[in-house]
């Protein structure tokens, strides 16, 4: 879904529809439904020294950091000084809700709806794209299990050649070439995410044997005081499974590693578990296991 940022209480202003004109300095061509997201940041002073806006809106119904309804963006109006006197005449609560200056735009809303349920989410710059684990799920469907070498060839499985040509792609790259391994799949959704406030974790799992030496990504969330494993690479656990806390999602997934991918022939001090950060893109695998391994050390032992 489509969402626009907006600082508080013009948010608020909108999910009460007492505001249905969003004042830009810039133009949008996207028209359709629309998300309100009001933004963590403070309130503008200009606002608090506006007693006629302070009127219109009680402190007490503002909401930081979540999105707050929907809506349909039907129309962006490049501001000329007849269409500004026009709102200004017709509708002053409109008026003084917006910054209204020759060569501004009026972002004209239609259809608001308050949402029932308040989404926590981070604001972003510009219109930008909200989604929920759910949704994620489904655009990540549309990725194969595959790599991209050095020279954007394709590979949908992982043979000899993987180890000096893969590079990691960018998630931008992911979604136009359709495949990745769990490295670069983790990153896609990493991308994804972004904008939801569930704390959300990347893990690098391997088992050091001076041969193939497997390994798996995968990334975690809290939601709710539920820990969840979201999995698309690993098409046999494929799917969004919820623990109690946290070492039981991180012992479950090191029991499957064990079993399904080691056929139980393991030590346990050669497999390694990090927590690590989003890499640079387009690193080699070399690189791509020193940026795991520089990561947060997890010891099952201790969790």
């Amino acid at each position: 879904m489509k969402v626009l940022s907006i600082t508080e209480p013009f948010a608020t202003l909108i999910k009460e529809k007492k505001k249905f004109i969003e004042t830009r300095s810039w133009k949008t061509d996207y028209r359709g439904k629309l998300y309100i997201h009001a933004s963590s940041a403070k309130i503008p002073k200009e606002y608090l020294k506006n007693e006629e806006l302070r009127t219109l809106v009680n402190k007490e119904d503002l909401n930081f950091g979540k999105i707050i309804c929907k809506c349909d963006l039907v129309d962006c109006i490049y501001m000329t000084k007849e269409f500004i006197e026009k709102v200004k005449s017709d509708n002053y609560k409109e008026y003084i809700c917006g910054i209204y200056e020759e060569g501004r735009y009026a972002w004209v809303l239609d259809n608001i709806e308050p949402l029932e349920k308040l989404i926590k989410a981070k604001g972003q710059l510009n219109i930008w794209n909200y989604y929920s684990e759910f949704e994620i799920m489904d655009l990540m469907d549309n990725i194969e299990y595959g790599w991209v070498d050095k020279n954007n060839n394709k590979y949908k499985t992982v043979d000899k050649t993987f180890l000096d040509n893969y590079i990691l792609q960018s998630p931008k790259e992911i979604i136009k070439n359709k495949v990745g391994v769990c490295w670069d799949q983790v990153e896609l959704e990493r991308f994804y995410f972004k904008a939801n406030e569930w704390n959300i974790k990347t893990y690098f799992l391997v088992h050091y044997d001076n041969d193939k030496c497997p390994t798996h990504t995968f990334l975690t969330y809290e939601k709710n005081n539920k820990f969840y494993w979201f999995e698309h690479s690993w098409e046999r656990f494929r799917g969004i499974h919820e623990y109690n806390t946290i070492k039981e999602l991180l012992v479950d997934v090191r029991d499957k590693f064990i079993n399904y991918e080691l056929n139980n022939k393991y030590r346990k001090s050669n497999l390694v578990l990090h927590e690590y950060k989003k890499p640079k893109y387009h690193i080699s695998v070399p690189e791509f296991y020193n940026h795991c391994d520089s990561g947060n050390y997890i010891d099952f032992d201790e969790l």
